[in-house]
């Protein structure tokens, strides 16, 4: 087991493309970080140069205490799981498993115990004599998770591991992978463009975007305390609903007005806005769909809004509205607490009310979209 270290690490490629921008982060050791993010925002190309298959253009890379950047990946002691499975099709899981052990010239006693454990592990005992072709996705893909683990490298790596996977297949593997963590008990570093892989499966996230780090925490701190407006709109689902809206300071109290509804915000939100100096301002407010409230029968001091679509989730509603100035938002309305009249109130083109509470509010600068709360 080992750490990950990159000090200023950057990727710049021969056609002047810059895929990694002073990327700075420390895993610890038995630590399981998550780098997330949307196509081409540079996490895969973290990943691979930690695996020693892109070359690291500026920065250091250091695992546990040796600066690996010049160090070939075969001597790095790390094992990478790709998305495509990478399997040998012409010899059985058994072989697949055993092969880079013999490659290693490891004798055949230890190859067989090894590739034993981890058929155990992965629960694919029943599957060692079949060859790749006669197994399903989520099988494949232990076979191809086996294969790292038999080689018990200071560092696993996983580059979008389940995204071909159908999504009840992946749920279960999301669970594998977790209880696989528990009994490596080793460094994971785990690429996807999954938020809810990230937020289930990791101890800390790498949230990115265009080759920058935009935020690093726990799943709990970046779905609380986003620092800006792409991390509050990237994480959760579904994603937070953002709204144009004024910050109104009289003396010591701060209130946001929007659509003529006023919140007045809490204390210490109240508190850190004064510490850092900000009067009335034009903003960006930021409310979770599960966090807004909807008033049905007494709407008293709520926003009014039309219904577009209404989308049924099974153990909730997915409402899709517009606000009078054509602001889009979604509330999300768990179906046990809807009436037989309540029900029948939500059709496309009715008028609905909702409001929210100051605890849940989020904050963020018009132009710099960072927050001013976090």
């Amino acid at each position: 087991m080992a750490s990950v270290t990159l000090e200023h690490v950057k990727k710049i490629y021969d056609n002047k493309v810059v895929a990694v921008q002073d990327f700075n982060l420390e895993i610890k050791d038995k630590e399981f970080v998550v780098f997330v993010g949307p196509s081409g925002c540079g996490k895969s190309t973290t990943l691979r140069m930690i695996a020693g298959l892109e070359d690291i253009s500026e920065g250091i890379l250091r695992i546990g205490d040796r600066v690996v950047n010049d160090v070939e990946p075969k001597d790095r002691d790390i094992a990478m799981v790709f998305q495509n499975y990478a399997l040998y099709p012409h010899i059985t899981v058994y072989e697949n498993l055993a092969f880079s052990l013999r490659i290693r010239k490891i004798n055949q006693e230890e190859v067989h115990r090894r590739v034993v454990q981890a058929a155990h592990i992965l629960g694919i005992e029943e599957y060692l004599d079949r060859k790749p072709r006669a197994l399903s996705g989520g099988q494949r893909q232990r076979v191809a998770i086996g294969r790292a683990i038999v080689r018990e490298p200071q560092v696993f790596l996983m580059d979008e591991p389940l995204s071909n996977l159908d999504a009840k297949l992946r749920n279960q593997m999301r669970s594998e992978i977790i209880l696989l963590r528990r009994r490596l008990d080793t460094t994971f570093v785990y690429v996807t463009h999954d938020q809810t892989e990230a937020m289930t499966l990791g101890d800390r996230i790498v949230i990115m975007k265009d080759g920058f780090i935009q935020q690093v925490g726990t799943p709990q701190e970046v779905f609380d305390k986003p620092k800006n407006l792409f991390v509050a709109g990237f994480i959760g689902s579904p994603q937070m609903n953002i709204f144009n809206a004024k910050l109104a300071r009289e003396g010591d109290n701060y209130y946001v007005d929007l659509l003529g509804l006023r919140v007045q915000l809490d204390g210490q939100k109240a508190a850190t806005l004064k510490e850092r100096g900000y009067d009335s301002i034009d903003v960006k407010l930021g409310v979770r769909p599960e966090h807004v409230v909807v008033k049905f029968d007494s709407p008293g001091d709520a926003i009014p809004c039309t219904l577009a679509v209404n989308e049924m989730m099974g153990s909730e509603l997915h409402l899709h509205v517009l606000t009078k100035d054509d602001q889009r938002l979604i509330l999300r309305v768990p179906t046990l607490e809807l009436t037989d009249a309540h029900r029948e109130s939500l059709k496309a083109g009715s008028t609905l009310h909702f409001t929210f509470t100051s605890k849940v509010v989020q904050l963020f600068d018009k132009q710099t979209e960072q927050s001013l709360l976090n």
